[in-house]
């Protein structure tokens, strides 16, 4: 007999996340036949809720796959071979998105910052002026694995002067805080319901600017017929048009159930509450006489707090000692931050205060277990007074 699973008993993940009781109930609805009335009539109304949600002015395309999808599809689709592409990097995700602009652009450039900061929108300003022809701009608003935000609206506005398109990737930002494609300037606006939305993996999200749309159609590079074809689903929304291929049915079930928590609370009510909760878990980790990853705190996220890893201590083993004392899984880093740091996520359901307690204790008594002694107990009192205190 295989040995019993030892499921965690709390993911406070930065993703996948824990989904909301009534996104797994919307899991357990019917799988609908994808050329039923009932269910394009379906579709089209959850994309009506995506819309409202996403604060967009045309309907939101839907991808089925989880965000990766998005991103690559976004690169394929908007870059022309004859574009020049400037790729901010301040982390693991928007470096990466560089390697697949690079795959169809005629030239690429970057401004790059260390790990632990965020995108000097003057920074932007100043590689747009040096290299007048970019013609697109790629930014991660949250680079999960650091933790950090950059400056989308500042960047946005500038891109937008510029006269360039520009690509954002807020699939770990959207629905913890305020973002959206209109006020970021964004031509493409990449999210998902497996983060802060509390859904599941398995869809993306966009937002697709009346332009876009023409340079997409226009570039005779861009996928069709193809899993990364983005234009191929433009009309798939409406009720009376075919889907390219099968739709993830079950998917499409719990993001409606995922839409409607997040607009029945309503979005700055939501916002709020993944706010306070970064803010308490940020102040116990600093009452235990830790350090916070981000090099200031302004720009530490909402919705993911990294926190540095001590000298001395094995990160891999810190969180594994979490999970097995406790029964709390937090997230690594990625690449170039793996193991220089640990994450916490704040995200749907687990972004309400009283789980930063839970996070605060399980570490801080998981570096107490490895001989890393550490005040737990000022840590979940510092996590109290903030809560008690509000934002």
């Amino acid at each position: 007999m295989a040995d019993k699973l030892n499921w965690p008993v709390f993911t406070l993940t930065s993703g996948p996340v824990d989904a909301y009781p009534a996104v797994l109930r919307g899991l357990g609805r019917t799988v609908s036949y994808d050329f039923d009335p009932a269910f394009q009539l379906f579709y089209e109304n959850v994309a009506k809720k995506a819309k409202k949600a996403m604060g967009l002015k045309n309907a939101p395309v839907i991808l089925h796959g989880e965000p990766v999808l998005g991103l690559e599809a976004a690169a394929a689709s908007l870059i022309a071979e004859d574009d020049v592409v400037l790729n901010l990097a301040s982390g693991v995700y928007g470096k990466g998105f560089g390697y697949w602009a690079k795959r169809y652009c005629a030239d690429l450039h970057e401004v790059e910052v260390p790990y632990n900061e965020a995108i000097d929108p003057a920074d932007v300003a100043k590689a747009l002026k040096k290299r007048p022809e970019t013609r697109i701009v790629s930014l991660c608003h949250h680079d999960t694995p650091s933790g950090t935000i950059n400056p989308a609206e500042e960047i946005g506005a500038i891109v937008a002067k510029h006269g360039a398109y520009l690509i954002t990737d807020a699939v770990s930002s959207f629905g913890g805080m305020k973002i959206d494609a209109l006020s970021s300037h964004s031509d493409i606006f990449v999210t998902g319901p497996n983060k802060c939305l509390g859904g599941v993996p398995g869809l993306t999200l966009l937002g697709v600017s009346e332009r876009a749309w023409k340079k997409m159609k226009k570039n005779p590079k861009a996928p069709r017929a193809s899993m990364l074809s983005i234009l191929d689903w433009q009309d798939a929304h409406r009720h009376d048009r075919p889907f390219p291929f099968t739709p993830s049915v079950s998917e499409i079930n719990g993001l409606d159930a995922a839409l409607d928590v997040y607009l029945e609370e309503g979005p700055e009510a939501v916002w709020q509450r993944h706010a306070l909760t970064a803010k308490a878990c940020r102040a116990g980790v600093k009452a235990m006489g830790l350090e916070l990853w981000a090099a200031r705190e302004e720009i530490a996220s909402p919705t993911t707090t990294a926190v540095k890893t001590p000298k001395g201590v094995d990160e891999e083993k810190l969180r594994a000692a979490a999970r097995s004392l406790y029964g709390v899984t937090f997230s690594s880093g990625r690449g170039e931050t793996l193991g220089k740091l640990t994450r916490i996520g704040h995200m749907g359901p687990t972004a309400h205060p009283i789980y930063s307690t839970i996070a605060i204790s399980a570490l801080g008594g998981a570096l107490n277990a490895l001989g890393r002694k550490t005040n737990t107990g000022a840590g979940v009192e510092a996590v109290l007074a903030t809560i008690g205190k509000k934002i």
